[in-house]
């Protein structure tokens, strides 16, 4: 692979130029106000594959924001690598607490700023490039598919059909995933689990207009104070989720896996000072470290209702809303979990309210065999581009297709970010490194090229 760094060193200018190019365009996959620019994201998405060298790059509809397709097959007879990563981001609001604008990436202190810059146009792109690499010097040593889709943010609604009606083409050996983080740039890690989720979308219903608060105040139930109340009922003194049978199908981790994930390495102080916090919360009886990746959540992602406008306006609101997440780990599915969640919820709901609950997308819980080939080439790649070891972990977030990729293709995955906690993706000035966006582009030739030879 030597020649494929040196290629990769020349041209490290253009590659970051490129994402830039990419990063620019704003593909807001929830706001349909940016469909044209989802569409101008795939495209450039493809332009840059073929001009990578790849073959059958296609633009490939579904109900709603397109998926890239792409194939280099060298040698049929050779395992096959499928890549998965998005080009939607998330929304940039609220705008104002960014420090730069969201889709004009600024450099600063070594790292980029904008929106989708880590997640997942950076991590993404870095395949493209590492792709281009490859081809360029002729060190590409085994097959490689793309599959980078659009609706990544919204759920993957049509990733399931498209995934079934193609599962022939878009049959490999291994998915390999950068959309997730390691824990620090001298610690790479790889992320060996992924918590499921169920989102919900709730509404409470009250009088059948908007009533002004001094004539009917105390008078009738307030949806918002309603909502409020109920939420807080989700959880206990002890920060327990109190949705009866929501820990039925929990696996306790044995004393032993508690103890190897302490041995992560974790400054509680540095994390607290990173995030700009007193002190940290969650559910009793749990580290840090086991509440964000091994333990099930629920959190309120946004709630509103009434008039939220400058100035007074004195009224008693017809409706209150809120939007509610639920981080699952192995064994609860999420529809199960968002069953149980709605029958909890409406029997919360004080007598003269309505509730209506909306599931908006979900996902299964996954964990990955580390003693797979696939696993020990992105050991011995990440060991050789960063000299150590990569520790495994469990990450928080969740991937839904990769349980997916599971259940329909039949092979799992490998989720060999580079991306960093601290990345502050979904939130305002969300950045990537560039030391991490060069160091995925070094490290990922190296996968191939372990994977071919470990299958052998």
């Amino acid at each position: 692979m030597q020649q494929t760094q040196s290629y990769i060193e020349a041209n490290r200018q253009r590659f970051l130029d490129e994402l830039f190019d990419l990063i620019r365009i704003p593909s807001i996959s929830t706001n349909p106000d940016h469909d044209s620019d989802l569409q101008r994201a795939a495209e450039f998405v493809q332009e840059r594959l073929k001009a990578a060298g790849a073959d059958k790059v296609e633009i490939c509809p579904t109900n709603r924001h397109p998926i890239v397709y792409a194939e280099k097959i060298i040698d049929p007879k050779l395992p096959t690598v499928l890549v998965y990563g998005h080009y939607d981001v998330q929304p940039a609001d609220p705008i104002e607490l960014w420090d730069s604008p969201p889709f004009e990436p600024t450099v600063k202190d070594g790292k980029i700023f904008a929106r989708g810059a880590c997640d997942d146009k950076g991590q993404m792109f870095m395949h493209i490039k590492a792709f281009e690499a490859m081809m360029v010097t002729g060190e590409l040593p085994c097959n490689v598919k793309f599959m980078i889709e659009g609706e990544e943010e919204i759920g993957s609604e049509n990733l399931p059909r498209f995934i079934r009606e193609n599962s022939e083409k878009l049959k490999a050996d291994v998915v390999l995933i950068s959309d997730t983080s390691m824990i620090a740039n001298d610690i790479p890690s790889i992320t060996v689990g992924l918590r499921g989720i169920a989102y919900v979308q709730v509404e409470v219903t009250g009088p059948d207009r908007d009533l002004h608060s001094g004539t009917y105040g105390g008078g009738v139930v307030n949806p918002i104070n309603a909502l409020c109340e109920m939420i807080a009922k989700l959880k206990d003194d002890k920060n327990r989720i109190t949705i009866p049978g929501f820990y039925d199908k929990v696996v306790e981790l044995s004393a032993e896996e508690r103890a190897a994930m302490a041995e992560a390495p974790f400054d509680l102080e540095a994390y607290k000072a990173d995030l700009g916090i007193e002190d940290v919360a969650g559910e009793e009886g749990y580290t840090t470290l086991e509440r964000v990746s091994v333990r099930p959540t629920l959190d309120v992602n946004g709630i509103w209702g009434g008039y939220t406008g400058e100035g007074a306006k004195t009224v008693i609101a017809s409706k209150a809303y809120a939007k509610i997440s639920m981080r699952l780990v192995p064994n609860q599915e999420s529809e199960e979990i968002t069953r149980l969640f709605s029958k909890y919820f409406t029997s919360l709901a004080p007598k003269g309210v309505k509730v209506k609950i909306d599931y908006h997308h979900g996902g299964d819980p996954v964990v990955t065999p580390t003693d797979s080939v696939a696993y020990k080439a992105a050991e011995l790649a990440m060991e050789q581009t960063f000299g150590k070891k990569p520790i495994p972990q469990r990450g928080g977030g969740s991937i839904p297709i990769v349980q997916l990729f599971k259940s329909i293709l039949g092979v799992n995955s490998v989720l060999m970010g580079f991306g960093l906690d601290s990345d502050a993706i979904h939130s305002p000035n969300e950045n990537f490194g560039l030391f991490n966006y060069y160091k995925g582009i070094e490290t990922i030739p190296y996968f191939y090229k372990h994977f071919a030879e470990l299958s052998k």
